[in-house]
């Protein structure tokens, strides 16, 4: 647990960075810092390994008060993982994430395994542990910055916006594949980022700061979305948060219909019909075709893979999405395997949404 107690920051030309800010870091929890530039995200974090050192207040790690450590040995004890990986250039990926174990005197043999296993935990070949920073990809050197921080097995990360200098598909693969580590790991873990949607995704809780360093308000994803305690948070959160409140929402049972298939060969019976769905031999939809405009057997260039699929008992912003950016008006939904199990259509779905929003209500005004 990590916990900061009337903590504060003024520089020398009295600018206040953070202005007594008390929050508790749940033990096992991802605990996300949001909010503008200039609002003291950063500097929070850097608070807790001493990089920069609070003027006033206290911040203690499972109990301890970090003013009374040994700054170099705490920081051996933490994660940290920042902007662009932050790799040293000069090693190859396999000595970059032993470098702490390293430091901490683990033996060359013990090093060299602890490193390979990070590296396979975070999605990367073992093939790439000879090559340099230079020789990857954004991504692939974000996931050696987050094998470096866990080559130790750290209780304790900081994440410093880690994932913000990649493009989108590989942000969110990259978040994707954090999630999973963190559902294996449990790591108490403090991330930092400007990215509200990054921090509904990833958060156990969410921590909003205003300018000046103040918290505005903490709280679980699903509640701040639904209940921002003022037009700052609100704002900040975002006009849509109706729709996003939607991801922490299960689907209730759906009113499936059986959905025409064919597979790529394959001709459709009926060439008047809107649209079909191709699948694969395993029954996961690939895109859809209009029957009208086929010349022959469909084939992969035919395919229209526009629209997204859900999973059946997913929430109910996948399930709406799906229905909604159908080309075909049917929302696509399959089994946790990938395979069809149906489609809805979009109004179905918004009845569900009505009656989901009813019965919240109904339970919030509830004795």
């Amino acid at each position: 647990m990590i916990r900061f107690d009337g903590v504060t920051k003024t520089y020398a030309d009295g600018t206040t960075a953070v202005d007594d800010l008390s929050l508790t870091a749940p033990t096992g929890k991802i605990t996300v810092l949001v909010g503008p530039s200039g609002c003291g995200k950063t500097t929070t974090l850097r608070m807790v390994n001493r990089m920069i050192e609070p003027t006033a207040g206290t911040i203690l790690i499972d109990g301890q008060d970090t003013a009374a450590m040994e700054p170099a040995a705490m920081r051996r004890g933490m994660g940290y993982v920042i902007q662009h990986a932050g790799l040293f250039p000069h090693r190859t990926v396999l000595d970059n994430i032993g470098t702490v174990p390293r430091l901490l005197g683990w033996d060359r043999r013990r090093t060299r395994e602890r490193s390979l296993d990070v590296l396979e935990r975070v999605g990367l070949s073992p093939d790439l542990a000879g090559r340099y920073p230079a020789q990857l990809s954004g991504g692939q050197q974000q996931r050696v910055g987050v094998a470096r921080a866990l080559a130790a097995d750290p209780p304790v990360m900081l994440m410093d916006e880690p994932f913000s200098a990649v493009d989108p598909v590989v942000r969110e693969q990259l978040q994707d594949e954090f999630l999973r580590l963190q559902a294996e790991l449990g790591k108490t873990i403090l991330f930092v980022t400007h990215d509200i949607d990054e921090a509904i995704k990833l958060g156990d809780q969410v921590a909003v700061m205003r300018v000046g360093g103040h918290l505005a308000q903490m709280a679980p994803p699903a509640r701040l979305l639904a209940r921002p305690v003022d037009d700052f948070v609100a704002d900040f959160v975002g006009r849509d948060r109706g729709y996003r409140a939607l991801g922490f929402r299960p689907t209730p049972k759906l009113p499936l219909r059986a959905e025409p298939t064919l597979v790529v060969g394959e001709s459709p019976s009926d060439m008047s019909g809107q649209w079909c769905l191709v699948v694969d031999d395993r029954r996961r939809p690939l895109g859809w075709v209009r029957p009208g405009d086929l010349r022959g057997p469909v084939t992969v260039a035919d395919l229209n893979r526009g629209g997204t699929v859900a999973v059946q008992g997913g929430s109910l912003r996948a399930t709406l999405d799906a229905a909604l950016s159908s080309p075909s008006g049917r929302g696509v939904i399959v089994d946790p395997t990938g395979a069809l199990v149906g489609t809805v259509l979009a109004p179905e779905v918004v009845a569900l949404v009505e009656e989901d929003r009813v019965t919240q209500a109904e339970a919030g005004s509830s004795p």
